[in-house]
């Protein structure tokens, strides 16, 4: 059905920390100058990418997913919903201090596939902005009773940022990107977030948003334990992958192009993102432009491409 990169359409989330770096970075025509997330590829209900060419062209990822899974060489008895989810996050404001769950209690207590797991890239970040990474609880006591004490600065860990830095966040860590940081976010396809704190922030009618303390209790994994992803190196032709992560629920790499790479597609299907420049993928002797702000993917069936020009990508795969 394609032998062509599928492209897909940003859906934009309004956020109460949001700004307006995805139009000023992305150039994307977004909704408000309260635009927090762009869900760059996504087949999850809360916001579903749009197919922009090919036969499926103006159906969601979630239609190729569950009409035509052999675009992602997707077995028939698979029942459970596109893995990955890809985000571009502008943070002009603190977000809210929050927490994941993994699988096992998503599907038990939230009735849903999948937990949450993910990893940043840093695209830009302001001088001296920070993360919140990990807490500082040595027993689930410890962290039950600072939590109820509002002892946050006590509690949560803080880590500067800046651009090119790479952050894995397994389940289970308490975390949140600071204000002034812009990130390419890739997860597992969930959007089940537990919020911790929120800086007593009210919204324009003065209300305050929910907190989930039970929840973020239950789930936090105590002590905090800092992830760390072996990164490695390699080349072809004028292509650098660095491999950013392999774990789990999925593998990550940034690719820095300066000329030409010839490259086969040896996974189910590749998720390609472009953070920076311009290039040209051709497939069986059809060329096509990418750009700063382009998404797609390369489905099960593509056999070998050719990425040309000068820009740099952030590619995943399950």
């Amino acid at each position: 059905m394609y032998n062509e990169p599928i492209f897909l359409k940003p859906v934009f989330q309004e956020r109460i920390w949001g700004g307006k770096k995805l139009q000023t970075e992305f150039n994307y025509t977004i909704p408000s100058d309260k635009t927090g997330e762009a869900w760059v590829i996504s087949a999850h209900p809360n916001g579903p990418s749009i197919i922009e060419n090919g036969p499926l062209a103006g159906k969601t990822l979630a239609d190729a997913w569950n009409d035509h899974g052999e675009l992602f060489n997707k077995s028939a008895d698979n029942i459970e919903e596109y893995p990955l989810l890809i985000k571009i996050l502008d943070a002009a404001d603190d977000l809210s201090v929050q927490v994941h769950p993994n699988d096992q209690f998503a599907r038990d207590v939230e009735n849903v596939p999948y937990g949450k797991t993910e990893c940043w890239y840093v695209l830009s970040a302001e001088e001296g902005a920070e993360l919140v990474l990990g807490h500082h609880a040595t027993t689930r006591k410890e962290l039950e009773r600072m939590m109820d004490n509002g002892e946050w600065d006590n509690l949560l860990k803080k880590v500067e940022v800046k651009a090119g830095d790479f952050v894995y966040v397994p389940s289970g860590t308490i975390h949140a990107i600071g204000k002034g940081i812009v990130i390419l976010e890739t997860q597992q396809s969930s959007d089940i977030t537990y919020r911790v704190y929120d800086y007593d922030r009210a919204d324009a009618s003065g209300q305050t948003r929910e907190l989930h303390l039970e929840r973020s209790k239950e789930v936090t994994t105590v002590p905090h334990q800092d992830a760390h992803a072996e990164q490695t190196e390699t080349h072809i032709d004028d292509l650098a992958i660095n491999k950013l992560v392999e774990e789990q629920y999925f593998s990550v790499y940034h690719w820095n192009l300066k000329g030409e790479a010839s490259q086969k597609l040896e996974n189910d299907f590749l998720q390609i993102s472009v953070i920076e420049g311009e290039a040209e993928i051709t497939i069986d002797g059809k060329t096509t432009s990418i750009e700063k702000g382009s998404h797609f993917i390369l489905p099960h069936g593509v056999d070998e491409y050719l990425l040309s020009g000068e820009a740099e990508f952030i590619v995943s795969h399950v």
